[in-house]
């Protein structure tokens, strides 16, 4: 078996390592780390001669003409989540196998998720910032709540979403979901028929969906205004799905709460240094890291993530049925 990896010149692939060593065993390994200078034509007859081709964050988009003629490729490995940077949906259309991580990121972020709920329902930030001052009791405690009996809003139910609900039921809150994709919910859980009944029946929302061109930008002004004063927004998933400058609207006035591990501004997934973002005690920011893992345990998503490529890897080589295979509507739906 033949195997490549072409990078766009900040690839996240290792070139070395247990992980590179473990694919070596499956055949011949190339990477090539920095491919950016190879034109279109000639990047796709290279792939042409592979089997088997490995894309992650920092890759070189496939070429489009790989779809009408793969030659030898029968297999692209997405190691990571991300996947329409890299395989357009032509690819997709034309029967190709493709993979991606699956439920790999699932534990860390919805345990980020969790924390960050915890957080701000708790005003957090605010007793931090009071104590740090000098003061002691806070003015907002008038606004911290329990999960128990309190109306919490799912946007999406994927493994993201499904393992938010294992943490949090215990906390015994009422679960309503939305996500039109998804017919068996997990116990406990309520299907709703729109998002604007989401968010009308919801104190807290927390989002889990996958950005797309459909849930670009959904959590708008019109949704957010549905929640009650003090209602909380939790996003781990894309800053994207939430219109920013809507949601920082409500922020700013007070009037909502908000935990983001993401954004989607004029400065990307972050606030430019002097955002006066950064003062707003009812927003705690986590910089896209709240479901990184460094300490205390072996599962880290980066581990996770290449977990789930050597099994797959695994199983193609023995021609067996693979895990997380992408179809038209799963890419539909994912970032």
């Amino acid at each position: 078996m033949r195997i490549l990896h072409l990078g766009a010149g900040r690839s996240a692939m290792p070139q070395s390592g247990g992980f590179v060593d473990k694919l070596r065993s499956y055949g011949e390994l190339d990477i090539i780390m920095d491919a950016s200078n190879i034109p279109d034509h000639e990047r796709a007859e290279m792939i042409r001669q592979y089997d088997v081709l490995l894309t992650l964050w920092g890759s070189m988009r496939v070429p489009d003409e790989i779809a009408v003629d793969p030659g030898r490729l029968r297999y692209i490995c997405n190691i990571t989540g991300e996947l329409r940077a890299f395989v357009p949906f032509s690819v997709i259309q034309s029967g190709m196998l493709v993979t991606n991580w699956g439920d790999a990121p699932a534990d860390t972020v919805a345990e980020g998720a969790m924390v960050l709920l915890l957080a701000v329902m708790k005003n957090l930030r605010d007793h931090i910032e009071t104590v740090a001052g000098g003061g002691w009791r806070t003015s907002t405690l008038h606004t911290q709540a329990s999960l128990n009996g309190c109306d919490v809003g799912i946007y999406g139910m994927g493994v993201i979403g499904r393992r938010f609900v294992e943490l949090i039921k215990s906390f015994r809150p009422r679960l309503r979901v939305y996500d039109k994709y998804v017919k068996d919910l997990p116990d406990g859980c309520l299907a709703v028929g729109s998002l604007r009944e989401l968010f009308k029946s919801s104190k807290i929302i927390v989002i889990h969906a996958g950005l797309s061109p459909e849930t670009r930008r959904t959590v708008n002004a019109e949704m957010l205004s549905l929640l009650p004063d003090n209602g909380i927004i939790i996003n781990t998933a894309r800053g994207g799905i939430i219109d920013q400058d809507a949601l920082f609207k409500e922020l700013k006035s007070g009037r909502l709460r908000a935990g983001l591990d993401v954004l989607d501004g004029e400065a990307g997934d972050c606030l430019r240094e002097n955002d006066e973002a950064r003062l707003w005690s009812n927003l705690i920011l986590t910089s896209h890291q709240v479901s990184d893992t460094a300490w205390g345990t072996d599962e880290t998503l980066e581990n996770a993530m290449r977990r789930v490529c050597l099994e797959n890897m695994e199983r193609f080589s023995k021609g067996e049925p693979m895990k997380f295979v992408m179809t038209e509507e799963r890419y539909a739906r994912s970032t």
